[in-house]
């Protein structure tokens, strides 16, 4: 769901509140709750702030639409609490989960073109790195990591599936760019180095690897993965099929054996 108009929510505890609600979406969050989500250590004033942040926000949703605060419930009683009303194709992140889940299965299932177009539609939701602002609290913490890996893991299906569907013109390019946010997300090195041997570049994949090679044993002191030493041996042989092997033998492997969340 992407708020528009002329009005901006300017606090940043405001937009916390906002990205909360949206996060949990249907269900309600009590005062409490908010204190501990926006605070690892909630001052004597929480509950105070978080109603006048509440009342605000319903004047910036006012502001950006006419009506648009009444999507904010409020429940009273014993358990007083906040709910922000969305429909599901109203919020991005339900329509990129559906949209990766979907690219995933048609690249598990080898329908290459079709996993392209799915997962393009999921990462173009996407308008940057998501918890830019938030407070550093470990709820906010927690979902940052998650959807944060959650766009990489859709990238490294789109790219997987370019490289199979040898839909490579600018694909080492997009590549450098997702290993300049995450450099230690290894899956990236291996497939960055697999365009080049593909493409006969072996000299440029070799380079790729060392350059993988250096980071990490200078930062994190291990040595080269055996999916990047795979690749390595392809290069050296110029053997540009059994790194597009490498490539689609990955696709049945299990994510969390690839090392993709190293980082």
């Amino acid at each position: 769901m992407l708020v528009q108009g002329d009005n901006r929510m300017i606090s940043p505890v405001r937009r916390a509140v906002l990205t909360a609600l949206l996060l949990r979406t249907g269900r309600p969050i009590t005062i409490s709750e908010f204190a501990e989500l926006l605070w690892d250590e909630p001052p004597a004033s929480a509950t105070a702030n978080i109603r006048s942040h509440l009342t605000g926000l319903r004047r910036d949703l006012d502001g950006t639409q006419r009506g648009l605060s009444e999507r904010l419930h409020t429940y009273r009683g014993g358990h007083c609490g906040y709910r922000l009303h969305i429909e599901p194709d109203e919020l991005d992140l339900t329509r990129f989960a559906k949209a990766a889940r979907t690219g995933r299965t048609h690249l598990l299932c080898g329908d290459l073109d079709a996993a392209i177009a799915s997962l393009e539609e999921a990462i173009t939701l996407w308008r940057g790195p998501f918890g830019q602002d938030l407070p550093p609290t470990r709820w906010f913490s927690a979902h940052v990591a998650g959807l944060n890996n959650a766009r990489f893991d859709a990238y490294q299906d789109l790219f997987t599936a370019c490289i199979l569907a040898d839909h490579t013109a600018v694909l080492g390019y997009q590549i450098e760019s997702a290993i300049a946010e995450v450099p230690y997300r290894q899956r990236f090195w291996e497939l960055l180095a697999a365009v080049h041997c593909i493409k006969g570049d072996a000299s440029s994949a070799l380079d790729v690897i060392k350059r993988c090679q250096a980071l990490f044993a200078d930062d994190l002191g291990l040595d080269l993965p055996p999916g990047i030493e795979a690749m390595r041996a392809a290069a050296l042989t110029w053997d540009s099929r059994k790194a597009w092997r490498l490539v689609a033998a990955s696709v049945q492997s299990p994510r969390a054996e690839d090392g993709s969340h190293l980082s």
